[in-house]
């Protein structure tokens, strides 16, 4: 698929803010279509109503769960625009705490949106991806896919299948002109961790933080290049691959990772304290 997006569909699940609507912005500059997915219809009219003045947006307020709406998301996407070239899959749900404390239709729902949806949301897309002749799967999976997370031990276990999903679909899909890839991002300075941050694990902050800008980049560039994963940032990439390969390692590794990661999370504190704290006249 090349970088040509010019009356292209784009449909991204999670498009009122964050990743999605940094993803959203960068396709609305290439001149694509957008179908903007979330379940706050208020913020998708937010989102929609920057970026109408640079393309078409149709936005579709609904939980991605919910399978029947995902049918009639791409018919309602295909009756506007005609088709759909790309699929962006970034919808995601975290509820923090050990699996004791969590309760369980909670747990159910961290796997409903982050690994059943994208799963059903590409099945019921791929007739439509196929028409198009070049299309593209984009699944917004985590480092946290790549190696296992105490507190979060359901929303690995989604990311580690939502990966392993990927790659599958993707072989199956060889040779069919519909790009299959995974973008595997670590800490990402959005609200989803940062507006909960005493929440989130301390060894989550000994990771650089990436923007939501930079991984919409690479969701974009994912579209058009060879590469079935990308891991933000690398070097976190290549630290998760060798925890998971030797383990024994990363159990040395961790209490280092912790102590850095308390440092930063404080800082991070600090700083957003500052942001709040108003000037005097």
């Amino acid at each position: 698929m090349d970088r040509n997006f010019k009356d292209k569909t784009v449909v991204i699940t999670g498009g009122s803010e964050g990743v999605g609507a940094a993803t959203a912005r960068k396709f609305a500059a290439l001149g694509a279509n957008l179908v903007l997915v979330a379940r706050s219809k208020r913020n998708l009219d937010l989102i929609a109503e920057e970026l109408r003045p640079l393309c078409k947006v149709m936005t579709v307020p609904m939980d991605v769960s919910d399978a029947t709406a995902c049918d009639n998301l791409f018919k309602k996407a295909r009756f506007e625009f005609g088709g759909i070239h790309v699929l962006v899959n970034n919808a995601g749900y975290h509820r923090r705490g050990t699996v004791e404390a969590v309760p369980a239709q909670e747990l159910a729902r961290i796997i409903d949106v982050n690994l059943r949806a994208p799963i059903v949301l590409c099945r019921l897309a791929l007739p439509y991806l196929r028409e198009a002749g070049q299309a593209a799967i984009i699944n917004v999976a985590s480092l946290a896919g790549r190696i296992p997370v105490a507190g979060a031990a359901t929303y690995s276990a989604s990311k580690f299948g939502l990966r392993a999903f990927t790659f599958a679909l993707g072989e199956e899909l060889a040779g069919s002109g519909i790009k299959v890839a995974a973008v595997s991002p670590g800490p990402i300075d959005t609200g989803f961790i940062m507006t909960n941050i005493d929440e989130v694990a301390d060894v989550t902050f000994s990771q650089p933080l990436s923007t939501a800008d930079e991984v919409a980049d690479v969701i974009v560039e994912l579209c058009c290049n060879e590469k079935r994963e990308r891991s933000m940032p690398p070097v976190s990439g290549l630290l998760t691959t060798t925890g998971y390969l030797l383990p024994a390692f990363m159990k040395l590794l961790r209490p280092l990772m912790i102590r850095k990661g308390k440092r930063v999370k404080a800082k991070l504190k600090a700083q957003h304290r500052s942001s709040e704290t108003p000037r005097q006249p």
